[in-house]
């Protein structure tokens, strides 16, 4: 019930600011182009009998960003999004996502936007505080803004920057001799991705969001396929990703909207997909032209079964899902 009174509560938030609810299809021609997101695949069968490929979306971005080319300025999505190889305490197959988009406002208007979102969760949920594992969270503090190369130095000693070119490229051999010199394990075949998540896992993530909310902002290019490039910085992104008790909760961009950058980031993202996973996702050419004709606008993704999870201290996701997905 606490979860029908959160949801409640968000969507009248996001009325008294004039935002308008769209309801996006769940059937896509691509499902997202992120080398480790995986789908679930079907078809759809015409009346003639031909076959088209189709995907559950993993998330409405696609469908919102056409909206926002077509014209609308505010507007947000809360439903259901389909994830496939995910399954744990903090992941379930179908989840509910909550998404939402500022034409022409940065993204330090969407980090207000979470801050205030925490407090009218916990008020509704009737929490001083979110709980998970052990670790506490003041949903009513401010958040603390910390970017992710000062992370990477107050967590694991590593300069991260100093394996970034004013490029945005990597230096894959410069972060493996700073992530061995930290102690922690590598392989030989590990490129600069695997690297940072290492870090990220091992190292950042558990200590964010602990005492009050962690915004983590300001993450490396090469780590935020659909944001932005910073003004101040060309080697980091329009990014940030919202923490408590250590569970990412959203994920926010500073919206990209150069379509034949995007275009290449995709490539490079299912070139990787086919190297690890051996398959890849088709391009979505109407998200592409659409870009080009999207205004400048930010943009986020919220783990709406996370945040009541937290809310009501629930230790597992699967206890705030009304049917959840049963296991094999």
């Amino acid at each position: 019930m606490a979860r029908n009174r959160i949801a409640a509560a968000l969507r009248d938030w996001f009325a008294e600011r004039d935002f308008i609810e769209v309801d996006t299809a769940a059937l896509q021609v691509s499902p997202g182009n992120e080398a480790h997101l995986a789908a679930f695949a079907t078809q759809a069968i015409g009346p003639d009998g031909r076959l088209q490929p189709l995907y559950l979306h993993t998330s409405p971005e696609f469908a919102c960003k056409k909206l926002l080319a077509a014209g609308e300025t505010r507007i947000f999505s809360f439903g259901p999004v389909y994830r496939n190889r995910e399954r744990g305490p903090l992941h379930h197959p179908e989840f509910t996502m909550l998404e939402w988009y500022r034409v022409g406002e940065d993204y330090d208007s969407l980090m207000r936007d979470c801050a205030a979102m925490l407090a009218l969760a916990a008020g509704r949920a009737g929490a001083s505080r979110f709980v998970f594992r052990g670790r506490e969270c003041d949903p009513f503090a401010e958040p603390e803004r910390l970017t992710v190369a000062d992370a990477f130095a107050r967590y694991s000693g590593i300069d991260l920057l100093a394996s970034v070119a004013a490029d945005g490229s990597t230096d894959r051999e410069a972060l493996y001799q700073a992530v061995a010199g930290a102690g922690l394990r590598t392989a030989p075949d590990d490129n600069w991705a695997d690297l940072f998540s290492r870090v990220m896992v091992e190292k950042v993530e558990p200590n964010l969001g602990l005492g009050r909310a962690t915004v983590l902002c300001e993450y490396p290019v090469a780590e935020a396929a659909l944001a932005r490039p910073a003004s101040a910085d060309p080697r980091v992104a329009e990014r940030f990703e919202l923490y408590c008790c250590g569970v990412e909760l959203a994920n926010g961009f500073g919206e990209l909207t150069d379509p034949d950058e995007q275009r290449r980031r995709f490539i490079l993202e299912m070139d990787e997909k086919e190297r690890i996973y051996g398959e890849r996702y088709p391009l979505d050419e109407d998200f592409l032209a659409a870009l080009a004709i999207m205004p400048p606008a930010s943009g986020i993704a919220l783990g709406f079964d996370r945040l009541v999870m937290l809310a009501t201290g629930a230790s597992r996701i699967d206890d705030v899902i009304w049917t959840p997905v049963a296991e094999a």
